[in-house]
C-alpha cells in the first residue's frame, strides 16, 4: 500500500508551494495580522498560546494607568542616591494572558471530469480562491474577538441604538487621548507582508481600521492626510490615510451592526441605512501597541493544504471526486482593553 502523507496525495515540498500561493491570495485580507503580538506556531506544541508582558514588581500605578498592577507609578525611582547605600531595588514581574487554539478549516470537491477535460489549471485555480477563503475565514474571526472589547466610545449619545452621527475629529481625539492616558504605544514595528513571517519598521502611529464605507467620512476630517502624499513613508495595503497620529486602514470584513442605530436622518444628515429605518452602526477599531495576541497565518507551520486527488475508495467506487482543502489552528486574544479602543459611529449615505 503507497504511504499517505499528511497532505493526501501531495509531498511536503509541493505543500509547501501549495502554502505559498494560499498565503498570496489570501495576505490582502489579513490587515489585522500586522499589528498584533504574534504568537508562532511549531510543530507538536501545546494547543495554548501564552503572551506575556513584563514590568517592574512593587509598581502601584498612577492616575490614568490600564492596570495598576502593571503600570510604573510609585515604581518609578524618584528619590535621590545616599552615598554608600545601596538602593531596594526592584524585580521584574510578568502577567500571562493565554487563549486554547482552535482548529479551522475547509474544503472544495473536484471531479475526475473536471480535471481530465477542464483547460485551465484547476487546482492551482482552486487552492488560490481556498487561500483568499482561509484568509476572510481567520480575519473574520480575529475581528470579532477585537470588536467585542469593553472600552468603548460612540460618536453620540451613550448606547449604540442612538448612534446615528459619522466619525470626526474630535471624535478621534477622544479616543487617542483616552489611549494615551492609558499609556499605550504607537505602532512602530509590523508584519511584513510576505508568507515568510518577518518585522518591519512602520512610521509610529495608531491604527484606525474601518469599513470602506467610512473612506469619506474619513477624508472629510480637518488634517487628513491621503496616502499619495506621505513622502518616504510606505503605506500599508488597504490604507486610506491619516489624521494626525492616526493610519485608516479599511476592510469589508469590518462590517457594521445593520439597522440598530438611531433614526437614519435624526442629526439632519441622512446616514447609511440597509433598512432605511435606523442608521448603520460602524465600529472602528484603534489599536495601540501590543493591544492583541494572535497566532499568524504565515511561516512554516501555518496553514496546512490537503489535495485528494479522485481515486477509488470506499462511496466512490469508480475515483469521480477528489478534494482540495486547508486547515490551520488559530487563536486571538486581547491583551490590553486599554490599548484598543472602539469608536461606534455612523457613515453619510
Amino acid at each position: 500500500m503507497a504511504q499517505v502523507t499528511n497532505y493526501g496525495d501531495i509531498s511536503p515540498r509541493t505543500a509547501a508551494y501549495a502554502v505559498t500561493e494560499l498565503l498570496k491570495r489570501g495576505l490582502p485580507y489579513l490587515v489585522l495580522e500586522k499589528f498584533g503580538q504574534a504568537y508562532p506556531l511549531s510543530g507538536n506544541s501545546s494547543k495554548v498560546a501564552k503572551f506575556r508582558r513584563y514590568y517592574l514588581s512593587g509598581a502601584t500605578g498612577s492616575a490614568g494607568s490600564g492596570n495598576p498592577a502593571e503600570a510604573f507609578g510609585n515604581a518609578l525611582s524618584l528619590a535621590p542616591l545616599v552615598e554608600g547605600v545601596t538602593p531596594a531595588g526592584k524585580k521584574m514581574a510578568n502577567t500571562d494572558y493565554t487563549t486554547t487554539l482552535q482548529q479551522y478549516g475547509d474544503f472544495a470537491t473536484i471531479t475526475d471530469v473536471i480535471m481530465d477535460t477542464h483547460e485551465d489549471r484547476i487546482l492551482q485555480q482552486m487552492t488560490e480562491v481556498l487561500g483568499e477563503s482561509a484568509a476572510q475565514t481567520l480575519e473574520t474571526i480575529r475581528f470579532n474577538v477585537l470588536k467585542a472589547g469593553t472600552n468603548v466610545f460612540w460618536a453620540n449619545g451613550g448606547v449604540r441604538t442612538s448612534v446615528n452621527t459619522p466619525i470626526s475629529l474630535d471624535l478621534q481625539r477622544q479616543v487617542t487621548t483616552a489611549l494615551t492616558r492609558q499609556n499605550a504605544k504607537f505602532i512602530t514595528q509590523t508584519v511584513r507582508s510576505t508568507p515568510d513571517f518577518r518585522m518591519e519598521p512602520v512610521e509610529a502611529a495608531y491604527v484606525g481600521l474601518c469599513h470602506p464605507d467610512l473612506d469619506t467620512d474619513i477624508r472629510k476630517m480637518s488634517g487628513f492626510i491621503p496616502t499619495k502624499q506621505y513622502g518616504t513613508v510606505t503605506p500599508w495595503e488597504n490604507e486610506i490615510g491619516a489624521v494626525e497620529r492616526v493610519r485608516y486602514l479599511s476592510s469589508t470584513i469590518f462590517a457594521p451592526w445593520i439597522d440598530v442605530g438611531g433614526a437614519k436622518a435624526g442629526s439632519g444628515v441622512t446616514m447609511r441605512s440597509t433598512t432605511g429605518t435606523y442608521a448603520d452602526v460602524y465600529p472602528v477599531i484603534y489599536l495601540g501597541r501590543d493591544a492583541f495576541g494572535f497566532v499568524p497565518l504565515k511561516g512554516k507551520d501555518s496553514i496546512t493544504p490537503m489535495v485528494v486527488n479522485p481515486k477509488p475508495a470506499p462511496g466512490d467506487p469508480l475515483a469521480q471526486r477528489g478534494t482540495i482543502g486547508w486547515k490551520c489552528y488559530q487563536a486571538t486574544v486581547i491583551l490590553n482593553d486599554a490599548w484598543l479602543a472602539r469608536l461606534e459611529c455612523a457613515a453619510t449615505a
